[in-house]
């Protein structure tokens, strides 16, 4: 793949890396596929893990919380006058 493209010398094996936040854990995948075909891929290893995750019995679940401002209370600010 280098001599062909003429890139740099990079890793093309599939790769996951996982980053532990606050209030979740963020995996990446990254894997070299052809153009043409990485939606199609993308959305097939998509529908894999969904189906990984529902096979679990409960052992893996997906959450997400959203939160929504419905309102503001007044503020009332008042200057001192010098």
């Amino acid at each position: 793949m280098v001599r062909k493209y003429m890139i740099e010398d990079a890793r093309i094996e599939p790769m996951i890396t996982m980053i532990a936040n606050d209030n979740w854990v963020e995996f990446t995948l990254r894997y070299v596929v052809d153009y043409k075909m990485r939606r199609g891929i993308k959305d097939g290893l998509f529908g894999k893990i969904l189906e990984e995750v529902e096979q679990s019995n409960g052992k893996v679940v997906l959450a997400s919380a959203t939160f929504a401002i419905v309102g503001v209370p007044a503020v009332d600010v008042r200057l001192k006058e010098k």
